[in-house]
């Protein structure tokens, strides 16, 4: 025997006396098993049983940041600070083209939660729960939950303000909210007044006050401060504290959602954050007006900035306060990217990345003044285009990159197969697609364009016209019309190639590329009439 014993193959379940007699475990005097070789069978047997039990199902850690665009260094982004988010793409599969459906907390974070695009929930606004559409739909992590998983979460993941609610039903306990409009500092508040933004997100507006007549909070704070000052850090803690009970509790798979908030205004992060960037070197926009013969209204200029001191109401901002925007926005991002790094410390400290999915998601893109524009809610590229990250242990290596067309609906059916649950059949349309191709093979497709929208009020055009997108590897094609409306519509046509800053409208000058961009869109079907 050599000290090997040879299990038949057929065994799932080995009977003792079997493996006595066929390999002569007998003592030499009794002719009964050798007490030695009893022990070493109940190894064997331990080890043949833990063979035959499946593998555990994965955690999945779902990561998502508040309006962070791939200001990243492993997105090529030169002048940010980035260790934690690069060293996660280095683990896992970067999608340099993954876009959001809509460039808008609330209507984004519902397309990814329930899978559905903006058009097929007719959702399109902050204020409105995606339950109004679909009463009884099954979010994500509710899918999980409904399939042995432990949901969790914590920060932003839902939007919650505005008049929008959380979504008790998605989580197996209580989510932990935490203030978007964060501050430390009494200044920032006019001594602690209600501002504008806190209100908004706090669903706490006084009744009958205007919100505008409501003061502005501080735009930054870059005080001498810890980093447990700001939301994120707690957020962080909690999501190192649920970590620690999945892995006391081995047998319970966790979904567990963690929704850092900054680079979300107001940029209040503490100066060591500030201080890793030199301003006078910080990007200015080359590109400081709307591109050439775009429709007036698709653009806009300072909303939601304006809310906050001392930017002025009205555009343009003085180059100190671009800069002082564009410094704030870094030096969040690296506070952000700080709080990630301690989750994914613990992480692996604790033993659970071989079996953790991991995927970083953002909401939508960020203006930074090009185009004379701030912030997000228009078509345009900056607002659009998103970091997503994927990490999944033994499906996907690690260093990969993709430019494979992605977009945000594609998480819900990929978190699913990755985790070895059935195709989702639920109540709401699944418009995405899974992504598992894409991870085993970086070159594979599963979508040749994407489609996002955005709302727009054009008196001129009679009141609310839907900008309905379509991107390509190359293209991008907006058609402006209203809900359900014949033509005409108006037309934008940029080409990423030739033009990548977005510079003109080339929908008058290439109509056989304007007309096979909208036979893409009339392959979708028409957007759903809003939803109050």
């Amino acid at each position: 025997m050599h000290g090997f014993i040879h299990l038949p193959k057929s065994s799932a379940v080995l009977q003792p006396a079997l493996v006595w007699r066929q390999c002569g475990l007998k003592h030499r005097t009794t002719g009964k098993p050798s007490p030695a070789w009893l022990a070493a069978l109940a190894l064997v047997f331990v080890a043949a049983l833990h063979a035959a039990t499946p593998p555990a199902r994965p955690h999945i850690l779902f990561l998502a940041v508040d309006d962070l665009k791939p200001t990243i260094g492993a997105y090529g982004d030169r002048v940010a600070r980035t260790p934690n988010l690069d060293r996660l793409a280095a683990r896992g599969v970067l999608f340099s083209n993954a876009y959001c459906n809509q460039a808008v907390c609330a209507a984004s974070r519902n397309t990814l939660l329930t899978g559905s695009r903006c058009t097929t929930l007719g959702i399109y606004n902050l204020a409105t729960n995606f339950r109004r559409a679909v009463p009884d739909a099954v979010t994500l992590p509710q899918y999980f939950m409904r399939h042995g998983y432990r949901t969790e979460g914590m920060g932003k993941i839902f939007h919650v303000g505005h008049g929008n609610s959380d979504d008790p039903a998605s989580w197996s306990v209580p989510f932990l909210k935490d203030n978007v409009v964060d501050y430390a500092l009494p200044a920032s508040t006019d001594g602690g007044q209600l501002t504008r933004e806190a209100a908004l997100f706090g669903n706490s507006k006084p009744a009958g006050v205007p919100i505008g007549q409501l003061p502005r909070g501080a735009a930054w704070e870059n005080a001498e401060l810890p980093d447990t000052a700001y939301a994120d850090s707690r957020i962080a803690t909690h999501a190192i504290a649920a970590l620690r009970r999945a892995k006391d509790q081995p047998a319970e798979p966790l979904f567990l959602a963690v929704g850092f908030v900054r680079p979300h205004l107001p940029f209040s992060v503490p100066k060591k954050y500030w201080d890793l960037y030199d301003r006078a070197t910080l990007p200015l926009a080359t590109r400081r007006t709307p591109p050439d013969g775009a429709p007036p209204y698709a653009g806009k200029t300072l909303g939601e900035l304006n809310n906050y001191k001392p930017f002025p109401v009205d555009p343009p901002l003085t180059e100190e306060h671009e800069r002082t925007a564009i410094h704030g926005y870094y030096a969040s991002v690296s506070y952000m990217d700080a709080q990630l790094g301690r989750v994914l410390d613990e992480l692996d400290r604790l033993n659970l990345a071989a079996n953790t999915v991991i995927v970083l998601w953002s909401d939508h893109g960020w203006h930074l003044g090009d185009h004379g524009m701030w912030t997000k809610h228009t078509n345009y590229e900056e607002a659009n285009h998103i970091p997503l990250l994927i990490v999944a242990p033994g499906v996907a290596r690690p260093g990969m990159r993709t430019a494979a067309m992605t977009e945000t609906v594609d998480l819900y059916p990929t978190l699913a197969e990755l985790a070895g649950l059935p195709a989702p059949q639920v109540p709401q349309t699944i418009d995405g697609r899974s992504l598992v191709p894409v991870l085993r093979d970086p070159a594979a497709s599963v979508k040749d364009h994407i489609v996002h929208v955005f709302p727009r009020n054009a008196p001129a055009r009679g009141g609310e016209l839907l900008g309905r997108a379509v991107r390509t590897a190359r293209y991008r094609l907006v058609e402006w019309k209203k809900i359900g409306a014949a033509d005409p519509a108006d037309l934008e046509l940029y080409d990423y190639v030739a033009d990548p800053l977005e510079t003109k409208n080339l929908a008058a000058a290439q109509p056989e590329v304007v007309a096979r961009l909208r036979a893409l869109l009339a392959q979708h079907p028409e957007p759903r009439p809003v939803v109050r």
